[in-house]
């Protein structure tokens, strides 16, 4: 129970303190965290009706599979092109 406790308050100073500092500050860094959780839901979201779709499509099918997985590598990549951060306004 403690170390547990201890995670709830450790974790977040740590993130905190880590991205105060990265260049931009904090509030920088929190722009691009929410922009980014933002991303997630929305490809998250793209996966779960995409999958569901190629279940439907595809039924049970050994390439099924396959295909779901390609969808995934394909919203990964979308993330890491996606989810940069943006340039420093000067």
């Amino acid at each position: 129970m403690r170390g547990f406790i201890f995670g709830l308050v450790a974790v977040p100073l740590v993130l905190v303190s880590l991205l105060s500092m990265r260049p931009g500050g904090l509030r920088y860094q929190l722009k691009n965290v929410f922009r980014r959780f933002r991303l997630v839901l929305v490809l998250g979201g793209i996966y779960v009706i995409g999958s569901g779709a190629i279940r439907l499509a595809l039924g049970d099918q050994p390439a099924t599979d396959y295909v779901i997985g390609g969808l995934a590598v394909v919203l990964a990549v979308v993330f890491i092109i996606l989810g940069q951060d943006r340039p420093l306004e000067s």
